[in-house]
Order: C-alpha cells, then structure tokens, then sequence
C-alpha cells in the first residue's frame, strides 16, 4: 500500500494521523508541492487532479483524503474510528463533508493564503478576488459551529476519536497559520488539547509555531 504524500499537506496529514493511531504500515512516496511536482506528467497520470494524499492498494487508487480514511479505517476495525451502524456512519459522515466545505474554504484557504502565498482550491495565483477575506469570514463561521457542537460534546461524532475528528482536526488546529485566533473557541481549543493527548498522534508543522512560514501580505 503506497501513499504519496507532502508533510506540510493537511489533508495528507488526516491520513498520516489515522495510519499513525491505527499502527499500520504504509509506503510513503513524497509528492514534492512546493516544485509542483503534483502537476508533473508522472503524477498526473496517476491522479489527474494533481493533489495529495493518493492511497494505492493493489488495484485501488483513492485520490481524496475523505475516501482514504473511509477506507482504511473500515479495512481495520478496531478502537471506534468507523463503525458498522448506518446511523453512526451517517453522524461521521457529516463532518467529513463539513471538513470538505466549511473547513476547506475557510480556515484552510486562510492558511494557504497567509503562509504560503497561493489562494488554493484550483484557484490562479493571480486571481482576482479578495479570498482571504472571504476565508476568514467562513473560518470564523466554522468556528463558532463547531465551538457550539463541541460545548456538550468532547468528540464530534460518537462518544470517542473516529475519523470524523481526524478529518476536522488539521485545519482548524493549524487556523492561527492563517491569521485566524483560537482563543475565542475554547472549547475547539480543549477539543484540539484533546485529540493531541490521544495515544500515537504527530505533529505537523505549525501546530505550535504557525509564524514560521509567514508571507508578507
């Protein structure tokens, strides 16, 4: 099994995290973002959307980080990242799609524009709209719903982690790397406290220096 991968990629890094809390092992092919090697030819013929994560296990090819940890975490049963119930399934599920949309125009898209220069989501460097703007107004919006989901919960889907938190997790702990604070969401904060004493979790860079790649505006 062989995931191709970048180590400042978020959504890489939801798959690392569950591959880390389930103790498997997978081959781990470097996919360069920063010389955009995602875009070379080599890459593109195997996931013409020139993105990370890309999960190959035999004959299957996964290209989103969502369907990698559906896959994964089904294909090992065990500590409660998925389940079997269809109800609880469709409670996880939920998140994977706020993860998708709210997560990823908001604090994501912040990050992308604060620390690393570039507006993401297929978007032009040169495009014309002001989308920091707009991703801190969806990154706060997120926020608050999920600091008021997380008030009377400690994890976001069951009663324990599952992939629903994996999925959340990166981007808004990584939301100060885009100028977006989190001390106004104390219970995201515990939440993230949380996930982070969680037995096998890594890091990634940002977590707790999120000036280190900070781009002049």
């Amino acid at each position: 099994m062989q995931l191709y991968t970048h180590e400042e990629s978020g959504n890489s890094y939801k798959v690392r995290l569950l591959v880390s809390f389930l103790g498997i092992e997978v081959e781990e092919r470097r996919v360069d973002l920063m010389t955009d090697e995602q875009h070379g030819a080599e890459f593109l013929a195997l996931n013409p959307r020139g993105e990370v994560p890309l999960l190959v296990d035999g004959d299957l090819v996964l290209a989103d980080s969502a369907a990698i940890l559906v896959y994964l975490a089904g294909k090992h049963p065990g500590g409660g990242w998925w389940s079997e119930e269809p109800d609880e399934q469709a409670e996880i599920v939920q998140w994977l799609a706020f993860a998708a949309s709210w997560v990823q125009f908001g604090v994501f898209t912040a990050r992308a524009v604060v620390s690393f220069g570039i507006p993401a989501n297929g978007l032009p460097a040169d495009f014309p709209h002001d989308v920091l703007a707009e991703a801190r107004i969806r990154g706060a919006k997120s926020l608050a719903i999920l600091d008021q989901h997380l008030a009377d919960h400690d994890w976001l889907a069951l009663d324990g982690p599952t992939i629903a938190d994996v999925a959340v997790f990166p981007y808004v702990a990584l939301a100060p790397m885009g100028d977006i604070a989190l001390h106004p969401y104390p219970h995201v904060e515990a939440w993230i406290a949380r996930f982070r004493a969680l037995p096998r979790f890594v890091a990634i860079a940002g977590l707790d220096d999120p000036d280190y790649r900070r781009q002049p505006l």
